[in-house]
């Protein structure tokens, strides 16, 4: 039994609605994270926490409260035990991702904003091929629920590990994947090595009335070169609620083409994501404690 106490910080509503998850995790809270055993991040931002790991050298260890820890990577060191919230909200954005697939491919984002009775042409997700790139939360939650509507999922990952029930692919099968699919969906950390992935050869490789759907980071995709393939007629459409730039400024292109659906990164939100990361945390420090294995441990080496 790991004895100590457990701090939170920056001090905010998310700090206060995630409090109670510490005690009911069976630990003692403490304002002075210089007197703790490990610290909850409450922040999306790293701010002040390389001057507050500085001064409290004791911390074995933090948890971040998002999936998505790029902001945080220069931090990350073998110290201390590194956790966050990857695969918690997987469903949620699994989700969403199926919405943004539905409403572009049956084009009820067209029918949505029109003012007169128009037919469109329109495609279903039963029979058609999926890539998804990443096989987290998101990635396995996503492949479950295109099964149920008769797709075929395909999730590529890093290492292509199998997975109880789904097709997994390594990441050098990735091109091969894409060309082949109808929906190509990204839902891959943003790493040096995934940063400009979908650029103009990646895009080129898609079919020409691909979809694409991106619930990862705006980053990954080069922007320019997907405003020019949708221009140009070399793919089908793309629904985005990650963006790059984000937000996304008015006015910009993306905002203007017809076969292009944005939302304002909101596939998981406080309302949603909090209640999951209580869980999270409730059981982290009950883990924390017993010297029980994390749950979403960050391989500082992978910077996720």
């Amino acid at each position: 039994m790991t004895s100590g106490a457990v701090a939170l910080a920056p001090a905010g509503p998310l700090a206060e609605a995630l409090a109670p998850a510490v005690s009911a995790g069976g630990a003692l809270l403490t304002e002075d994270p210089r007197k703790a055993a490990a610290l909850v991040w409450c922040h999306h931002r790293p701010g002040p926490l390389a001057e507050l790991l500085a001064q409290a050298p004791g911390l074995g260890w933090v948890q971040l409260p998002y999936a998505g820890i790029e902001e945080f990577r220069g931090l990350l060191d073998d110290k201390r035990a590194w956790t966050c919230a990857k695969g918690v909200y997987g469903p949620a954005v699994a989700e969403f991702a199926l919405g943004l697939m539905l409403a572009g491919l049956r084009r009820i984002d067209r029918y949505a904003r029109a003012r007169e009775w128009e037919p469109l042409a329109q495609r279903t997700l039963a029979g058609a091929r999926v890539a998804i790139l990443g096989a987290g939360g998101i990635g396995q939650a996503l492949a479950r629920l295109l099964g149920c509507l008769g797709a075929e999922a395909i999730l590529v990952s890093r290492s292509g590990a199998p997975l109880p029930g789904l097709d997994t692919r390594p990441e050098s099968a990735t091109m091969e994947v894409v060309a082949g699919a109808d929906v190509v969906v990204l839902a891959l950390p943003l790493t040096p090595e995934t940063t400009g992935l979908v650029d103009a050869s990646f895009l080129a490789a898609m079919k020409e009335d691909a979809y694409l759907v991106n619930v990862a980071r705006g980053q990954v995709v080069e922007t320019a070169a997907l405003v020019a393939a949708l221009e140009e007629g070399r793919l089908g459409g793309a629904a985005l609620d990650v963006t790059d730039p984000e937000p996304l400024p008015a006015g910009h292109r993306l905002y203007e083409l017809d076969n292009v659906i944005v939302t304002p990164h909101v596939a998981n939100t406080p309302e949603i994501g909090t209640a999951a990361l209580f869980a999270l945390v409730k059981e982290n420090t009950r883990r924390f404690l017993s010297n029980e294995p994390l749950l979403g441990l960050v391989e500082p080496a992978l910077g996720y």
